[in-house]
């Protein structure tokens, strides 16, 4: 059984309020899904600044949470059935809370399928190929001479934001009602303007996008999540 007061990860980010959902994260795109998450839903929780080099993300503490060493991670002491549960990945996270809160996963059976879909779709299509498209754009991989892998993730990228401005027609979220969908999808589209890429994606030409950015941008809780944890 995990136990939270003396798991490694503490020895490096210990908590004050170990009763509470300990997050350890980085306010990056898949980062502040979770905090985000955390301050939609009420959960009570305590946040830990885990930098996103080496000496955090690949300590052998981190790794003792998650062995992937990406942020988010999280420490749930109140889990199923009342035993500790940790986790790692974004959307699996997202699931996570929003069951535990019984929020944003919709009303009926179907409408949580229907909520998980586009979180898949996030976390299989529009965050890995957003994440290259900055790649081969802004960082390292610019400096490669072959055009075909920047216009391969550039169209891509094009084809993902089609999809999400057609299933916008008509309705402010992405599956219905406000959900973890969206809390999903949001930070990758603001993330757009951190790799300088909406220019040659044709942002512009996506009418229903920058509306949904503004109405969930606008929401209070998205406003704080957005800065936690804080970089200072």
């Amino acid at each position: 059984m995990l136990d939270t007061a003396s798991h490694p990860i503490t020895a490096r980010w210990p908590a004050k309020h170990p009763e509470k959902i300990q997050l350890y994260s980085y306010p990056t795109q898949n980062g502040v899904k979770a905090s985000i998450m955390l301050e939609e839903s009420g959960l009570p929780y305590e946040p830990h600044l885990v930098t996103l080099s080496d000496s955090d993300v690949k300590s052998p503490e981190f790794l003792s949470l998650n062995p992937n060493n990406k942020i988010p991670a999280i420490i749930d002491p109140d889990g199923p059935d009342g035993e500790p549960l940790s986790l790692f990945e974004s959307g699996a996270i997202l699931l996570y809370l929003a069951e535990k809160s019984g929020r944003f996963l919709g009303q009926t059976k179907a409408d949580k399928h229907r909520i998980t879909q586009w979180v898949m779709f996030q976390m299989g299509g529009v965050g890995p190929m957003f994440g290259q498209l900055g790649f081969f754009h802004k960082f390292a991989g610019s400096e490669i001479e072959d055009p075909r892998p920047r216009e391969r993730y550039i169209n891509e990228a094009k084809r993902l934001l089609n999809v999400l401005n057609q299933q916008l027609e008509g309705q402010d979220w992405i599956a219905g009602d406000y959900s973890i969908a969206d809390i999903a999808i949001v930070p990758w589209l603001r993330g757009l303007d951190y790799y300088d890429v909406k220019e040659i994606v044709g942002w512009d030409g996506f009418a229903n996008l920058q509306p949904y950015v503004d109405r969930f941008l606008d929401r209070p809780a998205v406003q704080r999540g957005l800065l936690i944890p804080s970089k200072e």
